[in-house]
């Protein structure tokens, strides 16, 4: 992690006066200092605390403008990265294709009648999972998602492009690719 995530969240645990934690985008107050050290320990996909502290603040605070309720996005973001984790993917990735796909609405149909954030098909449920499986559900949806996104990539041999093509079911054209990797450039990148 960079030196100034790191400083970042240093800061923003440390600070106790109001008009110095003015200064960030986000005033981590109480509560949500609260759900962030609670969804911390939950975070069993980081290799250490202070991977999971900075990951998920960096990535709450981009966050915040699309959801506004913090415990919805970190609840989001700890199934992403976990579920990302999981199947070997870049929790980043995962991110964008929601950016794409739904804008982080959880209960977003397309008028092909895919659902939730990652814009999942119904017929999925019968291939991995069963009929009552609910795709608005926020850790069902993304874990769907992500075996999809891995099991494309898999028949892509590695190639991240095609796998996107095919989980977008626009094989064999750049346009879904191309928006998934500009969200990733332009919100979701991190610099290892």
């Amino acid at each position: 992690m960079t030196n100034y995530l790191a400083a970042l969240l240093v800061f923003a645990f440390s600070c106790q006066s109001a008009s110095i934690m003015a200064a960030t985008s986000e005033v981590p107050d109480k509560v949500m200092r609260t759900i962030l050290l609670d969804t911390i320990s939950e975070a069993k996909s980081f290799e250490d605390r202070f991977d999971a502290e900075v990951w998920l603040l960096d990535m709450s605070t981009r966050l915040s403008r699309y959801i506004k309720d913090p415990s919805q996005r970190l609840e989001i973001l700890r199934i992403a990265h976990k579920e990302a984790r999981k199947v070997g993917l870049r929790p980043e990735l995962v991110l964008s294709v929601m950016h794409v796909e739904s804008l982080f609405d959880q209960y977003a149909v397309s008028s092909a009648g895919a659902q939730g954030l990652m814009q999942v098909m119904p017929f999925w449920r019968k291939e991995i999972g069963t009929n009552k499986d609910n795709l608005t559900d926020i850790a069902t949806n993304i874990r769907y998602g992500c075996t999809i996104l891995k099991a494309y990539l898999k028949r892509e041999r590695g190639n991240e492009r095609r796998a996107l093509a095919r989980y977008n079911g626009s094989t064999g054209k750049n346009w879904y690719p191309e928006r998934v990797f500009n969200a990733w450039k332009k919100y979701w990148f991190v610099k290892n």
